[in-house]
């Protein structure tokens, strides 16, 4: 049995993320300490997007890694086993077709049923600290306008224990990303890949400047970025913020 996690419960807060950073700034604490709240008053997603939740219903919580010698250049590495580590917990509860959504949601079928925000701390070229927030919609059973959102609830037909869930996520958590920073999970990259939302699909895509272009995902880069096919065949790198995905 390996160290008891301290898991930290907030009926209610702004950020998780923020919360956690903010104690780490002031306190020594353990790796995999979590903070995990009932009521997520302003969760975030990628570039300032709001997480929609309602409380008591769903898992909004973030945690804490620690690394020894992890370079800096690796920390893709970092979204990706948390990536597979969702991947892996949800299709063990038989949610159907678990995607990810570059670089950071997971999907089931066409909806969105979590949302990964990570945020790293560097020492020099090694990431010190990570910060790894996550948002997953399970007993949830209506989304309003959210035509793209859904939940485990909605898409499985089934309710589920929320701490049941949280330690299943943080038991893969360790072995994931310990495996990761020893080198020693060689294939996360390809399986990564393998999961990634309309891969090998045309798709239409959306420029900074609005323009629309049509694409095929076929991977990313070492360093997270979304490798497109287009017109001429070649394959273009894009990062975050340079384009996104429209469906």
């Amino acid at each position: 049995m390996g160290e008891l996690t301290q898991i930290i419960k907030l009926d209610a807060t702004d950020s998780t993320n923020l919360y956690l950073k903010n104690l780490l700034s002031s306190t020594s604490l353990k790796d995999y300490t979590v903070v995990v709240t009932a009521n997520q008053l302003k969760g975030r997603g990628q570039m300032g997007t709001v997480w929609e939740s309602e409380a008591g219903k769903n898992l909004t919580f973030s945690v804490l890694k620690c690394f020894e010698t992890l370079d800096a250049d690796r920390q893709f590495e970092i979204n990706m086993a948390v990536s597979l580590v969702l991947h892996t917990v949800l299709t063990d509860l038989n949610i159907p077709n678990v995607k990810v959504k570059w670089p950071n949601d997971i999907m089931s079928g066409s909806k969105k049923i979590c949302g990964i925000l990570i945020e790293n701390t560097l020492n020099g070229s090694f990431v010190k600290t990570s910060v790894i927030g996550v948002g997953l919609n399970v007993n949830q059973d209506s989304f309003g306008n959210l035509t793209k959102a859904s939940s485990l609830y909605l898409v499985s037909g089934r309710t589920f224990d929320l701490d049941y869930v949280l330690h299943r996520i943080i038991e893969k958590m360790k072995s994931f990303l310990g495996s990761m920073e020893n080198h020693s999970f060689p294939s996360a990259q390809k399986q990564y890949e393998a999961l990634l939302f309309r891969k090998d699909i045309v798709s239409t895509f959306k420029k900074e400047d609005g323009e629309l272009f049509p694409g095929i995902i076929r991977g990313v880069s070492s360093t997270g970025q979304l490798l497109i096919e287009q017109d001429d065949a070649a394959l273009v790198a894009y990062s975050l913020k340079e384009v996104s995905l429209q469906f």
